[in-house]
């Protein structure tokens, strides 16, 4: 049956040490990067996007940013992507 069984989603969220987070502007707005998102795309590859909170503060709206392309963004996402993959491999099933 797992030969059959399709997985549509593969995603972890990571928390961003605050030495590696960042500001963008997104709609005139600054926004702390704090969160990355991060999915295993079906061919194996990994995608990332950034996500934050308003520089002034509140809620604001849930909007993604590419992350920069520094090592060590990388390096955090392959630590977390390792881990993830630990996390799930030592599963003790439904709980």
């Amino acid at each position: 049956m797992s030969g059959d069984l399709e997985v549509s989603a593969l995603a972890i969220n990571v928390t961003i040490p605050e030495v590696l987070r960042w500001t963008d502007t997104r709609r005139g707005e600054a926004f702390t990067l704090t969160t990355l998102n991060v999915r295993l795309l079906p061919d194996g590859r990994l995608a990332a996007k950034a996500y934050g909170r308003p520089v002034g503060g509140g809620r604001g709206a849930y909007v993604s940013f590419p992350v920069p392309d520094r090592p060590e963004l990388a390096a955090l996402i392959d630590s977390a992507v390792g881990r993830a993959g630990a996390l799930w491999a030592a599963h003790r099933g439904l709980g």
